[in-house]
């Protein structure tokens, strides 16, 4: 294939990403409801957004360098703050006009997207993992740049649907098809269920999320072992410290 063609078909392919993009329903926002589950990042001028800001600009530089879209984020355990830390980074990507966002919900046990956005009445996530929904029926976009993929059911058997060759299927095509600069997997614990072992093939990275004075170092250990040994670790962050400020 010669370069002209190439670059018909990457027009073609930008131009059919935009229109889908377009067609996604309008993410409604309550300034309220964000502000009680710790959403700063919607809010361009606090100082609480300082740290994902610059979280994002070192993850955006990694990503680029190595050619990588998908980022999962994990914890050793649940209410670590990894949901917290995915919307909070996702809503800071989204004031990177250049930039174009994907964040899902892929805690298929215990969803908490859409209830920390507000949003309800979301069909089943697995229902699109399946092939049976449309990215329109399950994605919600907010402004030009960030879509928000949510889940309003549990699954009960999650890591067989992550693990499944219609799931690959799904997510590879919701890539072709939106034309994501960065993906952000909210995904589950890793020490409480295998969905995490059974996804890391669809990500090409992954942040580990730890809690000061609940995440034990040797959980710390033995997540970050397994990671590095099966995809590539961004990094380790602490969340719920505490900061101590003086002259």
């Amino acid at each position: 294939m010669d370069r002209a063609s190439e670059q018909t078909i990457h027009a073609c392919t930008r131009i059919e990403s935009e229109v889908l993009w377009d067609s996604l329903p309008a993410l409604r926002i309550d300034p309220a409801i964000l502000a009680q589950n710790r959403v700063v990042t919607i809010n361009r001028s606090t100082a609480a957004r300082t740290p994902f800001d610059m979280m994002r600009t070192k993850i955006l530089q990694t990503l680029r360098q190595n050619n990588w879209t998908s980022v999962a984020i994990t914890s050793p355990a649940p209410s670590c703050g990894k949901t917290f830390l995915a919307l909070n980074l996702a809503f800071s990507l989204a004031d990177q006009k250049d930039c174009r966002t994907l964040l899902v919900d892929v805690d298929l046990r215990r969803p908490q997207i859409g209830e920390r956005l507000g949003v309800t009445g979301s069909p089943p996530f697995e229902n699109f993992l399946n092939g049976k929904s449309d990215i329109n029926e399950i994605f919600l976009r907010h402004d030009s740049n960030l879509a928000v993929g949510v889940n309003g059911q549990p699954v009960q058997f999650s890591a067989e649907t992550l693990q499944s060759p219609e799931t690959t299927r799904v997510l590879r095509e919701l890539r072709q098809r939106m034309n994501p600069d960065v993906i952000l997997y909210d995904m589950s614990s890793m020490l409480a269920t295998d969905d995490v072992i059974a996804f890391l093939p669809n990500v090409d990275c992954v942040i580990l999320v730890a809690a000061a004075e609940r995440t034990t170092l040797a959980e710390v250990d033995s997540c970050e072992q397994y990671l590095s040994e099966k995809s590539n670790v961004l990094g380790v962050v602490l969340n719920n410290c505490r900061h101590h400020r003086g002259y």
